[in-house]
This record gives structure tokens, sequence and C-alpha cells, in this order.
């Protein structure tokens, strides 16, 4: 049994970077002169819809060179992406209880796990297994804080956020195993958790969605199944071979680079032996034959997004298998948004949007 990867730190260099950072990007923001400035960097794709308040923040992090992880070690990306997140997000008004929890994962050792609970949430209640984002290399219970904080509230749910084990220390398919444990364990356990097993189900961003509709696939023959699948800009298909990976590719946060970073850590390079076929269900859940009895589906998908494609026409194929499947669309935001809502506007409305819709759909 290999040892889970250290939960991340931010350096001291880190932990100054975001504490004058942070001020230094919303006064950017409220200066109608350095906006006006910065963005005519940007002046085509705000031609082509995109939300200035993006633009903006992909100016910023092309001088600072802060939007790619692709060439770094997967411990400086993991700083990296948790100190840009602490930069621009803000903590959600409202009450909420939190609770530090550990739960076992697939291989015998303890998985990092923080419940949610809104307050005056009666119990039991609606809940969500969440699972974060971060090419299943990155990203951790703090990167995804503010999103599961925002979840809870708008959704009024429980939210159980957990950490499957990362790569490259622990590749594929240990976080398939760890997220379907989290899942079986929130419902082995719903009445201490104060979830309704009825009314519960799986959610995740990214790499996260990836592995919700792996969960909610293989889950089809438990007594407790997902109620919901909540699939924020899902990654379903390793392959890649969707034209808006080709259109989207670059200038967009996630880009063409970054996903063969990521994939290659996960899954292994396509010249390793034993790498993962990118087809195979349980990377590219897109490429499984049958989905007739998968969970229900809300899907957010967004516009500037390379994973735009493939995220649609996941949805296209549930509802070919006679599963419900309604999705959500951003046209102006790209990949990763839900962790942009501090310092854009409409990142935060459609954030809002979709986590009151998936509570509606949770306890319809």
């Amino acid at each position: 049994m290999s040892a889970r990867a250290a939960p991340t730190r931010l350096s001291r260099v880190d932990r100054v970077k975001v504490r004058y950072a942070g001020p230094i990007v919303r006064h950017v923001f409220r200066s109608p002169w350095l906006r006006e400035r910065l963005l005519r960097a940007r002046e085509a794709d705000l031609a082509r819809g995109l939300d200035p308040d993006i633009a903006l923040l992909l100016v910023l992090g092309e001088r600072t060179g802060d939007a790619e992880v692709a060439g770094r070690s997967p411990d400086a990306a993991r700083r990296s992406i948790l100190a840009s997140v602490s930069i621009i997000e803000d903590t959600p008004s409202g009450s909420v209880r939190v609770r530090e929890r550990e739960l076992p994962d697939a291989n015998g050792g303890v998985m990092r796990a923080r419940l949610y609970e809104p307050a005056g949430l009666a119990s039991p209640s609606p809940g969500f297994v969440f699972i974060h984002g971060g090419g299943w290399v990155v990203g951790d219970l703090d990167t995804h804080d503010t999103l599961c904080r925002r979840l809870a509230l708008e959704a009024q749910v429980r939210v159980l956020s957990v950490e499957p084990r990362l790569a490259p220390e622990h590749p594929f398919p240990a976080a398939v195993h760890d997220s379907l444990a989290a899942f079986r364990y929130a419902a082995r356990e719903a009445a201490a958790l104060g979830f309704d097993p009825g009314r519960l189900g799986v959610a995740g961003d990214s790499a996260g969605g990836n592995l919700s509709a792996v969960v909610g696939q293989l889950t089809r023959g438990d007594v407790v199944r997902p109620k919901l699948s909540l699939l924020i800009y899902p990654a379903v298909d390793a392959t890649c071979s969707f034209a808006s990976h080709r259109e989207l590719g670059e200038g967009y946060f996630l880009t063409r680079e970054s996903i063969a970073w990521y994939l290659d850590r996960y899954a292994g390079t396509t010249s390793q032996p034993g790498h993962a076929s990118r087809t195979d269900p349980l990377l590219s859940p897109l490429h499984t034959k049958d989905l007739a009895g998968a969970p229900p589906a809300l899907e957010v998908v967004a516009g500037f997004d390379l994973l735009s494609d493939e995220g649609e026409a996941y949805a296209e194929k549930l509802i070919a298998a006679g599963v419900t499947a309604e999705v959500l669309r951003s046209p102006s935001l790209p990949h990763g948004f839900a962790l942009m809502t501090g310092v854009c506007g409409r990142a935060l409305r459609d954030t809002e949007h979709f986590a009151r819709r998936a509570g509606e759909l949770l306890r319809a």
C-alpha cells in the first residue's frame, strides 16, 4: 500500500502572493481604465461572446504565467492551483456548518472528507457526494471549499466532499475505486451523515465530473444508487477527438497541452507499456456501450471549454439510452468557471443557478 500524497500546503512565497495579489486583482477589476486597457488584448474573444471578467482574468493569468500547469511538477501544479483559487474566490454569505471527516479509501487507507450542512437544514436531507476536479492530479478539499459551500447553500442539501487519491502517485484507476468507495460509504452511513439515502446524488467538476459519471454507471446494481449525477463540465472522452478540442484548445485556461499533461500522469503515456486505453469506460465514460440504468443527470456545459462537445455528446447518449438528462449551458464562460465566482459575476450567477437546479431535481 503506497502512501497518499501529502495535503497541499502553500509555501511562504505562495502565502505572500495570495495575501497581496487578491486586493490587486480586485482593484484591476474595479478600475474602468485598467479594464479597458487590458481587455484590448482580448477584443476578438469579446466579439465572440467571451465574458469580459473572464477575458480580464485570462489576460492577468497570461501576464503572471499562472494559466498553464504543463511543464510543472505535480507538487508545484497543486500549489499553483490552490494559490490561484485562493486569490480569486470569495466565501459565500450564509451559515454553513463544516465538519472534517475521514473515511476508508479503496486501498485500506484513509480518505479526507468534509461535510457541509446549511444552517437549519432538517435531518435527514438530500445530499451530494462531491468529487473535486483537477485532472486527477491537482485539487483537494481546499480548492473546492467555496464551491461546496455554495452548492450546499443554494441547493439546500448536505454535501460530503471527498479526496480520492491523486496521480501520478496513485494512477488510474485508483481515483475510480476511491470515488466508488466514498459513495458507497455515504450510502451505508447515511443516517450518521444526515443523508436521506433515497435522495443521495453524486457531483463533481471536470475530472470530478468524470469520476461522478463513472460512479453513476458502476452503482447501477446497488441498493442505494445516485438519484442524480451533477456533472459540471465533465471530462468524459480521453481520446480528445471532438472538434472543440481543436477549436478551443488554446487560450481558455484548460488547454490541449494541459489535458495531455493530466492524462499522461493519470492514465500513462500511450508509449508506456500497460497504459490505460483511452477508450476504457472507467477512463472515458462516453465510451460505455450501454448507459441504460445510469442515474438522471444535470450537466453543465461551458461555451469556451474544449470539453464542451464531449459533454454535449454524453448528455445525448444518456437520453438515447432512456436516461433523463438536462443540460445547462453557459455560453460566455470557460472551463473551471465555478471556481472563479469571486471575480466574475456571470460565473457566480450561473454557479448559483446550477446549484439551485440540482437541489430541485434531488428533492423532486
